[in-house]
Formats: structure tokens, sequence, C-alpha cells
């Protein structure tokens, strides 16, 4: 069994990275969200929808299965598929959600 102050500890750390991301987003304009600087590069939103899509995959059955589903479209993750700051904080939290319920029982 995994001790609760390793688990409260990981937690608390993955939270931290969400409220950075979430205060970076917050400092910008929506439309600067699905700004891709050049060819080679990704918007912050396609970035979102994959990570997203990530987390989605890894922590479903996490611990019964592999994290790479055979129903994931990674690919499409980098589509731009979302054309409003609302969806993609609602995409963004779901993706988290994920996570939250493995520590939050």
């Amino acid at each position: 069994m995994i001790n609760n102050g390793y688990l409260e500890s990981i937690k608390k750390q993955f939270l931290y990275y969400k409220t950075l991301g979430e205060k970076a987003m917050e400092q910008l304009e929506p439309e600067q969200l699905f700004i891709s600087v050049n060819e080679d590069t990704n918007s912050i939103a396609v970035i979102i929808q994959h990570l997203s899509g990530n987390m989605i995959s890894r922590w479903t059955d996490f611990m019964t299965s592999d994290g790479e589903k055979e129903w994931r479209n990674r690919d499409g993750e980098f589509e731009e598929t979302i054309s409003n700051k609302e969806e993609l904080l609602k995409l963004w939290n779901k993706g988290w959600d994920f996570f939250s319920t493995l520590l939050i029982p």
C-alpha cells in the first residue's frame, strides 16, 4: 500500500503544475492561445489538446493497462479542433479530472 504522505506530495506537485499552466493562460488574450508562431511549432491550444489526451489515456485504468490506449487518436490531438477559450479550458480540466480521481476517492 502506498504511503498517504507520498500520495499527498504527488497530488500537491501535480496541482502546482496545473496552477502554473492556468496562471500562464490567464495572462494571454483568448486569441493568443490559438497562435502558432511558425509551421514548426504548436499553439498553446494544440499543446493543451495533447496534454489532455495524454492524461486521459495514461490515467484510464493505469494500474491494469498500458498508458497508451488503442482508442486514443494521438495524431488528432495536433490538429486545431477547438475554437474558443471556454472549450479549451473544459478540455484542460477534463484531463486533470482524470488525474484527480486517482488521488481523491
